[in-house]
């Protein structure tokens, strides 16, 4: 049978009301067009569905087996419009993002900022992952998207676009007062104890690449767990360290660490956003999508009404002006 929906719609109302004119009233219709309707599927179905009397209608055996299935039916699908029209009013909805650490603290927070001011109802899931991880959860369906720093060569489901370039800043301790303003050639740097993220990191392997580029050996000797706690060891002169200037504005501020001078300029790194092909995104993951592609370009405050769609170009940055500052956590002892 090839039965159309609107019939057993408007059965539905009929038999949940048993009355035409209630029934009618409920589907903004005329009471002889709903009339006309229950007789086309009780002909379509070669079967009465109703008893019609002075008292009212009421249903057959029939009837009252197909309102059972029609009743589920028509009363998911009412659930399942109700739920997108207040998705597409973003009056509904639910993020979840993977993301790397720099790139949660660079670019997804200041973005999230505006976005939860614009959109309150809409929930938000992050996953704080190192960068393989995030790619791995974005293959894995286990989020909308990923956002993570110079992401390996990521394959198809996957798809990687750039957000925005920046390079970190080398910075020493109180100790390294002499040496502010003066240019270091790298090889030099082998005096200095050198603190670094452990190896099974992206910014490991970067800064690996770095020094073998210019034909030299990459030797931590401290290793932080996070980019956070980089921060406080070279503070307290434990040694000297790479990390994205947004970490270090508030030390440097306070001649609490130094930003010193390489001969060789540091490579550019990326944020990227990966998303999974296979997996496309709900209207919030659109919309967030679109507004971290819009906040790296303009950190101040985005207004209410604004609703970017288009990702500019990426740009080259040392930092992001649009985060709040977070004071750097208090480091645990460092591996040696």
């Amino acid at each position: 049978m090839n039965i159309n929906y609107e019939y057993y719609r408007i059965f539905y109302y009929a038999a949940k009301f048993k009355n035409l004119t209630q029934a009618a009233q409920a589907l903004h219709n005329s009471q002889p067009n709903v009339s006309r309707t229950i007789k086309l599927l009780e002909d379509e179905l070669g079967c009465r569905l109703f008893i019609r009397s002075n008292r009212g209608m009421t249903l057959t055996p029939e009837g009252e087996r197909l309102y059972i299935h029609v009743k589920t039916a028509v009363e998911r699908i009412q659930l399942a419009e109700n739920e997108i029209a207040r998705q597409t009013g973003m009056e509904d909805g639910c993020v979840t993002i993977g993301a790397s650490e720099t790139a949660l603290r660079m670019l997804v927070l200041p973005a999230l900022r505006y976005f939860k001011k614009n959109h309150p109802k809409i929930r938000i899931r992050i996953r704080n992952h190192l960068t393989v991880q995030a790619v791995a959860s974005a293959r894995n369906k286990e989020v909308d998207f990923a956002v993570a720093v110079t992401p390996p060569q990521v394959e198809r489901p996957l798809v990687s676009q750039p957000i925005i370039r920046f390079r970190d800043i080398f910075i020493g301790g109180p100790s390294c007062r002499v040496l502010h303003g003066k240019t270091i050639p790298l090889k030099e740097l082998y005096a200095h104890p050198l603190i670094c993220l452990p190896e099974n990191t992206r910014t490991f392997q970067f800064y690996e690449n770095f020094y073998l580029q210019h034909g030299l050996s990459f030797m931590p000797e401290l290793y932080a767990a996070t980019t956070d706690q980089i921060l406080p060891m070279v503070k307290n002169d434990l040694g000297v360290g790479y990390i994205p200037k947004i970490y270090a504005e508030d030390a440097l501020e306070k001649g609490e660490a130094f930003q010193l001078t390489l001969a060789e300029e540091i490579p550019s790194r990326e944020i990227c956003f990966i998303e999974n092909e296979e997996y496309p995104l709900n209207i919030a993951a659109r919309e967030l999508k679109s507004l971290l592609f819009t906040h790296q370009k303009n950190p101040a405050p985005i207004p209410a009404e604004t609703q970017p769609r288009t990702p500019p170009s990426i740009r080259e940055t040392g930092s992001c002006p649009g985060m709040p500052e977070q004071p750097p956590s208090q480091a645990p002892p460092p591996r040696i």
